[in-house]
């Protein structure tokens, strides 16, 4: 049930309804809008009687659910979400660009490739320092001293950080020393580290598992507001096909189908999508094309020599042309791009 205050509800009113959500047994949520607040309630096994609330003060429309997914979902909250990451607006008409190395493989490099993606314009960046891979003879990364490295970056470049947690443990320290906890493709579905994430007190970018349907992605993203965190980034990734040319397939159509059914920003990220140095840019462009609210680029400036993930990696210079590109068709599609060097493109 979805519980719509008036627009002349005042913060007394909100508070008591959510106070009668818990006397009840339930879970309110307050997702304040432009003209309104709506305020969900999560918990219940079945309807809920409508008399407890259609007399309350403030309260102007009770509305059933109709999708599994409630938080996630526009009935709930029609404006779309946006928050803020150190100095970089999420959700708004501002087009993000996160990037950086696939994984942390040293504090030089990590360092290096910073400086060079933020002289290029990126917002905020990335690098795994737990790093879940296929085998179990990869290098997984540097852990907590990769996330203490990746704490050097943001404060030599001034750009927030965005890195992968894989478990419980590494949960802990991610929220310690980033700025925003991603959750990767094969823990989208990892329910208890979902609930531990929605927790936590840092926006979760919540990437789409390789054979996820839109409904098991929206249901994802539900466990992790469910638990009170409503900073939540959706991610499309790529998706396994029997398509042999590219390393996933990126499914650009699930980006206006998400903007359709749900207030939340969704990113793309074309590195991993394809797999493929040269399809980075192209996917990017397009990505921008259908909507998407901000990009994830992997960078590497030695990706021959690079420990994850090489041949998925832009060269910096290959990286700064695809911003100048996304500078000019920003316009086209009505949103702005504002680079870290503070020039604003639109």
């Amino acid at each position: 049930m979805l519980i719509v205050m008036g627009a002349h509800a005042t913060a007394a009113d909100v508070e008591r309804v959510c106070k009668k959500i818990e006397e009840l047994g339930f879970k309110p949520h307050a997702m304040p809008g432009a003209s309104r607040t709506a305020i969900g309630l999560t918990g219940n096994p079945g309807p809920v009687e409508a008399g407890y609330f259609e007399n309350m003060p403030g309260v102007v429309e009770l509305i059933q659910v109709t999708h599994p997914y409630k938080l996630v979902s526009r009935e709930l909250k029609p404006d779309n979400t946006e928050f803020t990451v150190g100095d970089v607006l999420i959700g708004g008409t501002e087009i993000v660009v996160i990037a950086g190395p696939c994984a942390v493989e040293s504090e030089e490099q990590t360092l290096r490739i910073a400086e060079k993606v933020r002289a290029f314009g990126a917002h905020i960046y990335r690098g795994g320092a737990f790093k879940p891979r296929t085998s179990p003879y990869s290098f997984h990364g540097l852990g907590l001293s990769g996330l203490k490295i990746l704490a050097k970056a943001r404060e030599y470049t001034g750009m927030p950080i965005v890195t992968e947690a894989i478990d419980h443990e590494s949960l802990q320290m991610v929220e310690e020393y980033a700025d925003i906890i991603q959750i990767g493709a094969r823990n989208m579905q990892n329910f208890s580290l979902l609930r531990s994430a929605g927790k936590a007190r840092k926006p979760v970018l919540l990437k789409r598992g390789m054979s996820a349907t839109l409904d098991d992605f929206l249901l994802a993203a539900e466990y992790i507001m469910a638990e009170g965190n409503y900073q939540v980034i959706l991610c499309e990734r790529g998706i396994r096909t029997f398509a042999d040319h590219t390393r996933n397939t990126l499914d650009l159509s699930i980006v206006p189908a998400v903007k359709r059914i749900s207030h939340l920003p969704i990113f793309v990220d074309p590195s991993h999508g394809t797999g493929k140095r040269h399809k980075v840019a192209p996917m990017s462009r397009a990505a921008i094309a259908v909507g998407a609210d901000g990009l994830i680029i992997e960078v590497h400036d030695q990706p021959e020599n690079a420990l994850s993930d090489g041949p998925q990696a832009l060269l910096p210079e290959t990286f700064g042309q695809l911003m100048d590109e996304i500078q000019m068709l920003a316009p086209v599609v009505k949103r702005t791009v504002t680079r870290k060097d503070g020039v604003r493109h639109n």
